[in-house]
């Protein structure tokens, strides 16, 4: 079986040595063979790992992700389907504040005003939301956030569910509760009727569960990591129980 050192590796495939051991410690790819002296070397089967951990990477996938679906050996249709939805999620972002900076050029060309609403209606406040609950609590956020006077009743949904989830969270609710599986199970409900490519399987489900301990900008839905990992378990609790039901 051919092998190859670290360096001819990292050359052929653009990566770093430093990445290649990162991926290592985070227990993601490990050389075939270690010489005493720590070099490292990769045969075939390490090869094929790195290229299914490149084409991961080229949409983006974080590495957490990545690993659940190589080294886990968890649904990985799933998970790239839940990775899709992550990204569609991002376009619509980035289309929303990019029709945002046309409307303001529009208004600047054109000497008209706009609103404050019209302004910063565009943007993303996860972030800022993630601040004011941190620093004055939720009932500030209650107070000021414009997503709780949206008309939009779809948008308005999402929010009064992921503000439940995420309640229960950081009260240290059980996740396998039946407040909060009564929770999850309208959480899925709610993504079973946005999943527009396909009907939205318990794989898939769990799969995009997977990704708010993943990605930062899901887990600062639910708070940070702590909590969406505690919404990661009830999900996971819950899709348990829909399998058992089945079988």
């Amino acid at each position: 079986m051919s092998e190859w050192p670290i360096r001819e590796v990292a050359r052929a495939t653009g990566l770093t040595s430093r990445t290649l051991r990162h991926y290592e410690q985070v227990g993601l790819l490990r050389p075939s063979r270690v010489d005493p002296n720590g070099y490292r070397h990769y045969g075939e089967d390490e090869v094929a790992r790195i290229y299914r951990i490149l084409s991961l990477r080229a949409i983006d996938m974080p590495l957490p992700a990545i690993k659940r679906a190589i080294v886990e050996n968890q649904n990985l249709s799933a998970i790239v389907r839940s990775h899709a939805l992550l990204l569609k999620q991002r376009r619509d972002e980035t289309d929303r504040q990019l029709f945002a900076v046309e409307q303001l050029l529009h208004a600047i060309d054109q000497g008209s005003t706009m609103t404050l609403h019209e302004l910063f209606a565009n943007f993303d406040h996860s972030t800022h939301e993630t601040e004011v609950r941190k620093r004055w609590g939720d009932e500030a956020w209650q107070d000021i956030s414009p997503l709780h006077a949206t008309d939009n009743q779809e948008e308005a949904t999402a929010v009064n569910i992921n503000d439940a989830l995420r309640r229960a969270a950081q009260a240290g609710e059980e996740p396998t509760s039946p407040h909060f599986q009564e929770l999850v199970s309208q959480h899925h409900q709610w993504v079973s009727e946005n999943w527009k490519t396909t009907v939205l399987t318990t794989d898939a489900y769990l799969g995009l569960a997977q990704l708010y301990t993943a990605d930062e900008r899901f887990s600062n839905v639910y708070g940070g990591q702590a909590a969406a990992e505690i919404v990661y378990q009830a999900i996971q609790h819950w899709a348990t129980k829909q399998r058992e039901n089945i079988s």
